[in-house]
């Protein structure tokens, strides 16, 4: 027999069980502590073994995760990470992600009680990303890499179990994503010819931080422009769609460059405030492509920034240039991802 604490109390009691992964797994299948997939059994002695890791108190609440407002001590973000594979260093990490998903300008309500497809995307910046072989190169948003996939499960185990954020309950996401899995990786500093996104947001250059966002997908931009006028236009364009949160909401959509899109702009002379002014310019949407009750929503959320909205009017897909996102990740290869938002929410960023 061993001990298992629980996910669901603030002080988790012990619950003697046998020692075998399947009934384990099952014990947590029953009471709706997994995602789907096997979990490592979050014994007493790998929960001690992950708070190693971290010099806070066991029971320290480091926030109250909404829908639920279960209080996330440090306790309770070890047994889920362990539950979702993760190795003690990267409680850290974890930690300071529950930070930012908790301020209020992320809206944490709003992202796990929605009916959208929003996951929580998880950048990683500064020298623990290469300590903790967080991948931001090739693949970087896919798998293979155990600190990306662990890290973003756990960070979803943890706004499941201690937020009660369950699917088909509090949770009510119409389709879901395969984001709210995992969605976690590091941003591709070598490769960037810009500051990355940590020092952009004010932070030294040899800080580490964790960034969240609300994210509602990705939309791979595959293009051989070699041009960077011609390379603005394709993304521009590409960010343009009627039911889109980021044009209704005024959002902050991100950009995922690959090295060698970032390289071509950065030739032109551009920086990384130019990119997003240039492609800010470009991608304004006539709101008459809205659905009229899409329209109406645009116009309550919008009137106050925009003035009047009618079917002439030129949304900008966010309320200013430096509202949109941009990191360089991923490998070689003429590739680059757009990340529209959940709309009514903002990125947080934390030291580590």
């Amino acid at each position: 027999m061993i001990n298992v604490p629980t996910c669901t109390d603030e002080r988790a009691p012990l619950i003697e069980v046998a020692d075998d992964f399947q009934l384990i797994n099952a014990l947590c299948r029953e009471r709706k502590w997994d995602d789907g997939l096997p979990v490592i059994p979050p014994t007493e002695k790998l929960v001690d073994q992950m708070l190693a890791a971290t010099e806070r108190p066991r029971y320290q609440i480091v926030a109250r995760i909404a829908p639920g407002f279960g209080a996330a001590t440090v306790e309770r973000i070890a047994i889920n990470a362990v539950l979702a594979g993760c190795h003690p260093d990267y409680l850290p990490v974890l930690i300071s992600a529950v930070e930012a998903v908790t301020a209020p300008e992320f809206k944490l309500q709003s992202n796990q009680t929605t009916t959208q497809s929003v996951a929580v995307w998880i950048i990683v910046n500064g020298p623990i990303a290469k300590q903790l072989e967080i991948n931001g190169g090739c693949n970087c948003l896919g798998q293979g890499a155990r600190a990306n996939a662990t890290i973003g499960r756990a960070l979803r185990l943890i706004l499941q179990n201690i937020g009660k954020a369950l699917p088909g309950e509090m949770d009510r996401s119409t389709q879901g994503s395969p984001g709210k899995f995992s969605f976690c990786c590091a941003e591709n500093e070598e490769d960037s010819p810009w500051d990355p996104l940590h020092v952009e947001r004010g932070f030294e250059v040899g800080a580490s931080t964790v960034t969240v966002v609300g994210a509602s997908g990705t939309l791979n931009m595959h293009t051989y422009a070699r041009d960077a006028e011609d390379l603005l236009r394709q993304i521009s364009e590409s960010l343009i769609f009627p039911p889109s949160n980021d044009y209704w909401a005024g959002g902050e959509p991100w950009l995922v460059l690959s090295p060698e899109h970032a390289a071509i702009l950065s030739r032109a002379g551009l920086s990384k405030l130019d990119v997003k002014r240039r492609i800010w310019e470009a991608s304004p949407m006539l709101a008459g492509r809205m659905a009229p009750e899409d329209l109406k929503r645009t116009q309550a959320a919008r009137t106050a920034e925009l003035g009047v909205i009618n079917k002439g009017t030129m949304l900008p897909i966010s309320r200013k240039p430096e509202d949109i996102g941009l990191i360089v990740a991923g490998g070689a290869g003429a590739h680059s991802v757009y990340v529209p938002t959940f709309g009514d929410t903002r990125s947080v960023t934390r030291a580590i």
